[in-house]
């Protein structure tokens, strides 16, 4: 007897059904690749050359022609410049052709040359910074405001070229060693960590309590349900400088309010010190986010059978004990999804830290640095490096978690 096996390989069917997935997929793909893969490249492409932020500053010759009237005598100006700090222009001139009405009397630059109304200019090599003024006498045929219009609005054809330090293949990892190297590297991962963990758990544990106490149908609900989501969708500005002004140690309530109560004798700077300002920005994320976790785990919560509560009270199962046996199992899913998303937010956040410190007291984090060492030092690659070790940390996190959690958890 035969032995009939399957058919091997796809069909022409499961072919073509490839095909148009693929092409279904394909502006996601390109989406995706354009907003995020693309500038994650090109960081970890600046993190290992050594750019600084006036390398940005493009190489180039750069030409403006005028047209002016000294005295007696018009005046043919050339304004030549190399706008770079640091590239030499290699190959450096420039061609323009002057406009009728306009004949060159003086002496011409030296590298210059003059074929009827052409003039050619060749500089060679122009230093960084470069910026020089010819002033080449002129005689005008014709209305003078006419011929400057007409001197202005010439194209003349400027070349030049300079090695990009962008572009070309220079690398290095000096960057990366002078962060590790560095002895606030550790001390400002260490304040990342402790502003991360507890910022993110803090908030879970927050919108937890509150999401327990909304769980429950009473009058006023709707309205105190939406004074939960003020945090959240105030415009961080706006709050930050609201805490600021709540907690300043001259004119700020909170203040006035513990010395009158006898809680402190002095005013206590609660953004300026140590390690009280790291403190205040971790409850300062704690009270603006929670109100995200507090949504997601409310309609968990409501989502949930009753049944089993009915029983479990039946049974003469306490409050707690309907919460760590009945309840807390139910949210182990939600409350691992938003635990990854939050870490990953608070780790990569920047604005609210900068707000209401601007990194000082013992606040810095990862992402200050970031700004820090581009802007404030002018270390465009010091600070792509500290970005290339943030996105490193967030990818051995994610791996950890994924691999430690369990697939029962929805993840």
């Amino acid at each position: 007897m035969t032995e009939i096996s399957p058919p091997k390989g796809r069909g022409a069917l499961a072919r073509r059904e490839a095909r148009l997935a693929w092409g279904l997929l394909l502006p996601t793909i390109t989406i995706v690749a354009l907003v995020v893969i693309i500038p994650l490249l090109a960081i970890f492409w600046i993190s290992v050359k050594p750019v600084k932020l006036g390398d940005l500053r493009p190489a180039e010759t750069r030409l403006r022609v005028s047209l002016r009237d000294r005295g007696d005598v018009p005046q043919l100006e050339y304004r030549v410049t190399n706008p770079s700090r640091t590239a030499e222009l290699y190959g450096a001139g420039f061609t323009d052709t002057l406009p009728e009405g306009v004949t060159l009397t003086g002496e011409l630059p030296q590298g210059c040359a003059l074929s009827g109304q052409t003039m050619t200019c060749d500089f060679g090599t122009l230093a960084p910074g470069y910026n020089e003024r010819f002033r080449i006498d002129a005689q005008i045929a014709g209305d003078p405001k006419a011929a400057e219009q007409a001197v202005r609005d010439g194209a003349p054809v400027v070349r030049g070229a300079a090695d990009n330090v962008l572009t070309n293949s220079t690398f290095t990892l000096e960057n990366f060693r002078k962060l590790f190297d560095s002895g606030e590297f550790w001390s400002v991962f260490g304040v990342t960590v402790f502003y991360t963990v507890f910022g993110t758990l803090g908030a879970l544990v927050v919108g937890l309590f509150a999401a327990m106490l909304l769980n429950k149908s009473f009058k006023g609900q709707g309205i105190l349900r939406g004074l939960y989501l003020f945090p959240y969708v105030a415009p961080v500005i706006a709050v930050a400088f609201t805490w600021i002004t709540l907690f300043d140690p001259f004119s700020g309530s909170a203040n006035a309010l513990l010395v009158q109560m006898g809680v402190s004798q002095g005013a206590i700077n609660f953004f300026g010190q140590k390690p009280l300002a790291l403190i205040m920005v971790t409850l300062f994320e704690v009270w603006r986010y929670f109100p995200l976790s507090f949504l997601f785990i409310l309609a968990r919560m409501q989502s949930i059978d009753t049944d089993m509560y009915e029983a479990a009270d039946m049974d003469g199962a306490s409050p707690f004990q309907k919460f760590w046996y009945l309840s807390l199992p139910q949210l182990l899913g939600i409350l691992s999804v938003l635990f990854l998303l939050r870490f990953i937010w608070t780790f990569n956040k920047f604005d609210d830290i900068f707000l209401l410190t601007g990194g000082n007291a013992g606040t810095r984090t990862l992402t200050v640095n970031v700004y820090e060492q581009a802007f404030a030092v002018s270390n465009i690659g010091a600070g792509a490096a500290v970005a290339v070790v943030v996105f490193g940390c967030l990818l051995i996190f994610s791996a950890f978690f994924f691999r430690m959690i369990s697939r029962e958890e929805g993840l």
